[in-house]
């Protein structure tokens, strides 16, 4: 019987996954459509991606759910798909690992606005549309939910009761950094720093405290980050940095990390503390299999 996802972290560190978004464009997404969508219109494109990550070696990986709330899902006409297009997913990522014992982390990213007094939304309809999403990831049989890419700590708290109330047996809350202009730290477009944000999650009873995403923030700053967050918190830390910095390179997005030079972080992030590692913009299953190999070197020399 598969161990629970917080006792198996304890007895050794796990490898996530990589980016989606871009894996999701080369196999012919266009830019701006639903990505979320595929569940259940192109099931086998998402299986294909999420697949060569498991192959690479990944212990856990997210859903293809991370605008997958009745909100951003009304963007693209999806509104009335919400419970079908997360159950999906969470069936997609389970095939995925096929016979291994992988964990289906159910992704719930930000709602794509702001609340008043800020913006249209209220708190109420956030709350409703993380509510809802949360528990279709829960009965689809999401192991965890990991709500990532978070600026605001208010939009934070919605989501993580929300994740909650819906009975996930793990609940993951990830920050997004901005390393300031003159690289002396990183706060999130909010204002956060990984201090407050670490205490927060603790406070509001996430399981796991993680960072996610951000400009530049790759391998060095998010092993900052995780020294930073376990300076304050006992709990489990994850995350999932970028693959370096994006250029524009023949007018398309690359990020200039290859696996090799991003794996060079691996084992001082493992030193550091974390838990569960996986990566980011820019990264694919190459990177992932290079995590997995740094990974089972480290703990077979230790």
């Amino acid at each position: 019987m598969k161990k629970p996802l917080l006792q198996a972290l304890k007895e050794r560190p796990l490898l996530g996954d990589g980016a989606m978004g871009t894996q999701l464009m080369l196999a012919g997404l266009e830019q701006g459509s639903c990505g979320e969508e595929w569940n259940i219109t192109y099931p086998d494109r998402v299986l294909a991606i999420q697949r060569r990550y498991a192959e690479a070696g990944s212990d856990c990986i997210l859903t293809n759910t991370f605008g997958g709330s009745r909100i951003m899902l009304n963007r693209h006409g999806n509104a009335d798909n919400v419970v079908e297009i997360n159950k999906a997913a969470v069936e997609i990522t389970r095939r995925a690992f096929g016979d291994r014992e992988g964990y289906v982390i159910g992704d719930i990213g930000p709602f794509g606005g702001l609340m008043e007094p800020y913006g249209d939304f209220t708190e109420a309809q956030v709350r409703e549309a993380f509510d809802e999403q949360a528990q279709a990831l829960v009965d689809g049989g999401a192991d965890a939910i990991i709500i990532e890419t978070q600026t605001s700590l208010e939009e934070l708290a919605l989501a993580i009761c929300a994740a909650k109330k819906a009975g996930a047996a793990c609940v993951i809350g990830s920050m997004a950094y901005d390393v300031t202009l003159d690289g002396s730290t990183f706060r999130t477009m909010m204002g956060i720093d990984p201090e407050r944000a670490a205490e927060f999650m603790a406070e509001n009873g996430a399981d796991i405290v993680a960072l996610n995403c951000g400009t530049r923030m790759d391998m060095d700053r998010a092993k900052e980050a995780i020294e930073r967050y376990k300076a304050v918190t006992a709990l489990p830390l994850m995350a999932q940095p970028n693959a370096g910095q994006p250029k524009l390179v023949n007018m398309k997005v690359v990020y200039d990390q290859t696996p090799a030079q991003m794996a060079e972080g691996v084992v001082p992030m493992l030193e550091s503390g974390v838990n569960i590692l996986g990566a980011c913009c820019g990264s694919t299953p190459e990177h992932i299999h290079a995590f997995r190999q740094t990974i089972d070197s480290y703990l077979g020399a230790k």
